[in-house]
């Protein structure tokens, strides 16, 4: 898979001294969903304050509909079909590393399967694969804005009887 040009935050993030190259394939799942946590959340909020300027708490609570276990499974059912094979082989990786920290207020399969999400993102970071993680990142967006409609319509419906 072909690498992303270097333009944005990259080349200017590898000036600082100390940073070093990183081999996504000689990090642990648990490593790969660490970053992966982090960039996703990054391109939440990034997403979420381009939607207006509103309350820190507004903006948080918005956020975290993105990024707790729950929607970060759900999101992965339908990038899922969309993986190649090196894709699919992380984020069962990521799902089936055993953490640490217990599953808090979420199932143990959308915590798992959250976690494979991460890894998965955490690794196309790393591989500089940027397009093809903003391709995944986006079909899981998509899935989530069609289930906030769907709820809010029925919050309307349910509303008016």
């Amino acid at each position: 898979m072909e690498k992303s040009v270097g333009t944005g935050l990259e080349p200017f993030i590898r000036k600082i001294p100390g940073m070093k190259q990183i081999d996504p394939k000689q990090c642990s799942p648990l490593v790969l969903a660490y970053v992966g946590d982090c960039v996703f959340d990054l391109i939440v909020k990034t997403m979420v304050v381009g939607r207006g300027n509103r309350p820190v708490h507004r903006l948080h609570e918005e956020t975290s509909r993105y990024v707790q276990a729950s929607a970060q499974s759900y999101m992965m059912r339908f990038m899922q079909e969309h993986l190649n094979e090196e894709e699919h082989a992380v984020y069962r990786r990521g799902r089936n590393a055993r953490s640490v920290s217990p599953a808090k207020n979420q199932s143990i399969t959308d915590y798992r399967r959250a976690t494979g999400f991460e890894a998965l993102i955490g690794h196309l970071y790393l591989s500089e694969e940027y397009e093809r993680l903003t391709e995944l990142v986006t079909i899981g967006l998509e899935a989530m804005e069609e289930k906030f409609d769907t709820e809010r319509n029925e919050g309307a419906k349910n509303a008016g009887k």
